[in-house]
């Protein structure tokens, strides 16, 4: 039965069917082999798998430097998951450009672990559309780590003295950032600090925000 389960999904993802696929694979519950860092997973089956909705900081990989806090979050998210059967839900899309898994990751006792992060303080909202289905649930987790200043909000530092938000990615740029010169009149707004963008559910570009 599992073997034809298993060629069930296999069948669906590579024709293309996501939410066939989606809807299989949410009815599976895998076993956490290793925890690469705050946001990703490698499963029992080789599958590797990104948390939607979350951007946890990076810890040093080879060359890489990690960012502040990376380490911590890596710790909570193998604490909550390491070795444990988890469920996953997918939102539109199974997986992404990488091949990794995009899920909404549960445990037994139905903790969402993307929330329980956001919550912790150890990462922040990614919008990343089209998997938006539980962006409210991971806001309102954001707000609640940012009024009480737990772990990466407690020592947000501004980086400059205005922020150009792009309302239709949700991402927010240094205001010389080549990439907010190109942002859309209707879709830029102004941030005077940087706590103000996140409260509001954008994330820092990558392009010019690491950091």
């Amino acid at each position: 039965m599992k073997m034809l389960r298993g060629l069930l999904i296999f069948l669906l993802m590579a024709s293309g069917i996501h939410a066939g696929a989606s809807e299989a694979l949410s009815q599976e519950s895998f076993r956490v082999r290793w925890v690469d860092d705050g946001d990703t997973v490698m499963l029992e089956n080789g599958r590797h798998v990104r948390y939607i909705g979350i951007d946890a900081p990076e810890v040093q990989k080879g060359d890489q430097k990690g960012e502040p806090l990376g380490k911590e979050a890596a710790a909570f998210n193998r604490n909550l998951v390491s070795g444990k059967r988890v469920r996953l839900v997918f939102d539109r899309e199974v997986s992404d450009r990488y091949g990794r898994w995009l899920a909404y990751v549960y445990l037994p006792d139905e903790t969402l672990v993307n929330a329980a992060l956001i919550k912790a303080g150890f990462a922040h909202l990614l919008c990343q559309t089209p998997n938006l289905g539980r962006i409210g649930l991971l806001l309102a987790a954001q707000r609640r780590a940012m009024t009480a200043k737990r772990g990466i909000w407690g020592n947000l530092q501004e980086k400059a003295k205005i922020y150009i938000g792009n309302r239709f990615s949700k991402r927010f740029h240094l205001p010389d950032c080549p990439r907010a010169k190109e942002i859309h009149p209707k879709n830029r707004v102004i941030f005077t600090r940087i706590w103000d963008p996140f409260w509001e559910g954008y994330a820092p570009a990558s392009c010019c925000m690491s950091p």
